[in-house]
């Protein structure tokens, strides 16, 4: 289905034309001042710089042609030349009824050439258990795949695992100290080695920062676990053995953490994953003529004419030899270029990696890494912040763990349902883990994501504002209202609104498409959020003013909740695409 605001545009892209005016002045908006009218254009006033014409002579013109229309109830000039519009109801209750029949799609066209889509998300390091700090690539990252699916791309998401580096030869140096006659640390032992790991995830969760701590104050031990990381790198038998064990056992235990988040990963590669393809494209990079030796180190110039500030070459290899994140998010791309193909990366990280990810990109498109057309797409997030306006921490000053978090507002949830007294303890519960992650996904989506926003636990939960749980709350709402009609109303079409509450409630819903079209093209589901929270405002709005059920007219009942279940479809479908499910009852 075409937007409602390119079929007010059609309109008057021809009435631009009947009157002698370029069609390119017909832009329309919505009305920055809804209690004046519904959309606006603004055409006439630059239309009157070429036309060297009063822009209330154009504006009077365009407007007198469209009274005839069929969708549009008024349409007013308005000094200094101002088109103000409104469209008929019954144009609005018609488009509806399109959007209704649509079932599942609800009027959004996918896209005629779907993508394929990779989003690099979650970034979780292995060994190491998610905290807050995860939160927002998770969040986001999961959200931008639904809503690029929605679409109809194909997305692959994944998890790009922190399993390469120091920190792999910090944990295993801990480990030969605490279990030294392990088969995995004798480079003699020619045997298989056991398919129980040496280890619980418990286990390494410690093991990991008693070693990081011992490595900054033991210059023998660091040393000792910098070897160890490169024997783990040239592929030692033994430590690539313990290497697998610690990702079984992460992944594992992450698995559960993402689940509780309603996030879901296509593929689970980590940085250990590119290692193979290191060597062929440093090679090609210096056969091509694009790498070169800079003070040891082995770097891609990435710097543009056109740049204002100065971007640093890609470095490729430490003068030791040793690769980067560059090197391996470099030899990432080289691997989905051969398993994917992709149209279209993404990348959902913290914005402070802009200047990272931009070396990058160019070091990719310049080296031939990935076509010229490729997009490669920065989606960089901002802080969580606590109250006090500094990054979230735990009341003793710690980085919190995300499962405390989540077990945090899930009590909450759970005690403000227990309150109400309508349900058992284990629906509570049940419900408490629903409407908390609702309220954590539509904290953090609602903001805009490069920016830094205040996570306030006590406002994400409450069922008023714009919340999580308010968005939920209404949903339950139309919900139980259907459930008490009782009857098919399938056969009733959505009525002609005959109220001003009413009409508006069927202009937010019309408003979908170009909302799930704008949240697509600008990569950005706050937009989404921001939408379903009008739409949520306009349904109780109408609903507090409007007797539905007590109606005694069974067709005009009807019609209303055929109007409530489109509103409760398209509310469930934006849910769905935030991340986030809906209960059957609050």
């Amino acid at each position: 289905m075409k937007e409602v605001l390119d079929l007010i545009k059609q309109e008057l892209e021809a009435s631009f034309e009947a009157n002698g005016y370029d069609k390119k002045y017909a832009f329309v908006s919505l009305s920055n001042r809804p209690d004046l009218c519904e959309y606006q254009c603004n055409g006439a006033l630059p239309a009157a710089k070429e036309y060297h014409k009063a822009p209330m002579e154009i504006a009077e013109a365009i407007a007198a042609s469209l009274q005839s229309k069929d969708a549009f109830e008024s349409v007013e000039a308005c000094k200094p030349g101002f088109l103000n519009i409104k469209l008929f109801p019954s144009f609005v209750a018609a488009y509806l009824n399109d959007m209704a029949r649509d079932t599942g799609r609800y009027g959004v066209e996918e896209n005629k050439a779907p993508k394929t889509v990779i989003i690099d998300y979650g970034g979780a390091n292995v060994a190491k258990p998610l905290h807050v700090g995860h939160l927002r690539s998770a969040v986001i990252g999961e959200s931008i795949k639904r809503l690029k699916r929605f679409a109809g791309d194909k997305v692959i998401g994944d998890v790009h695992l922190g399993d390469w580096g120091l920190q792999m030869g910090l944990i295993i140096t801990e480990l030969s100290e605490r279990k030294p006659d392990l088969c995995y640390f004798d480079e003699a032992y020619d045997g298989e080695y056991p398919t129980e790991p040496p280890f619980t995830i418990s286990d390494l969760e410690e093991i990991y920062p008693t070693a990081s701590g011992k490595s900054k104050e033991d210059e023998e031990f660091k040393a000792r676990a910098m070897k160890a990381t490169a024997e783990l790198q040239q592929g030692r038998r033994g430590y690539r053995a313990l290497l697998q064990h610690i990702l079984n056992v992460s992944v594992t235990d992450l698995k559960k953490n993402y689940d509780s988040l309603n996030v879901e990963f296509d593929l689970w590669k980590g940085e250990s994953d590119a290692q193979p393809y290191i060597p062929d494209m440093v090679q090609k990079m210096k056969d091509d003529g694009f790498a070169y030796i800079s003070e040891g180190a082995l770097v891609v110039d990435v710097k543009e004419d056109t740049d204002k500030k100065e971007i640093p070459p890609c470095m490729i290899l430490k003068s030791d030899g040793a690769s980067l994140y560059n090197t391996t998010d470099l030899a990432t791309m080289v691997w989905r270029e051969k398993d994917y193909q992709p149209d279209e990366y993404v990348y959902v990280v913290d914005k402070r990696q802009e200047l990272y990810f931009t070396q990058v990109f160019r070091c990719a498109k310049k080296t031939g890494i990935v076509p010229k057309d490729t997009a490669l797409t920065f989606v960089g997030f901002g802080t969580m912040n606590g109250k006090d306006g500094k990054p979230f921490k735990t009341r003793e000053g710690g980085v919190m763990r995300l499962s405390n978090l989540i077990s945090e507002i899930n009590e909450k949830m759970y005690a403000k349902i227990m309150e109400n007294g309508t349900m058992s303890e284990d629906e509570a519960k049940r419900t408490a883990q629903i409407v908390g992650l609702s309220a954590v996904k539509y904290g953090d989506l609602s903001n805009q994501a490069s920016k830094d926003y205040i996570f306030d636990i006590d406002r994400f939960i409450s069922f008023e504002g714009n919340t999580g749980p308010y968005i939920l709350y209404t949903i339950v709402r139309i919900k139980s209202i259907i459930a008490k009609y009782g009857k098919d109303f399938g056969g009733f079409e959505i009525p002609v609104p005959t109220t001003e509450s009413e009409k508006n409630l069927e202009l937010e819903l019309a408003k979908f498409n170009s909302a799930i079209r704008g949240a697509y093209e600008e990569t950005a589901p706050h937009r989404i959020c921001a939408y379903i929270y009008d739409l949520a405002n306009a349904f109780n709005h109408f609903y507090h003013e409007t007797r539905i059920l007590a109606m005694e007219d069974e067709k005009k009942k009807g019609e209303y909740i055929r109007l409530l279940a489109l509103t409760k479809d398209v509310l469930e479908t934006c849910t769905d695409i935030l991340g986030f499910d809906v209960p059957e009852r609050m």
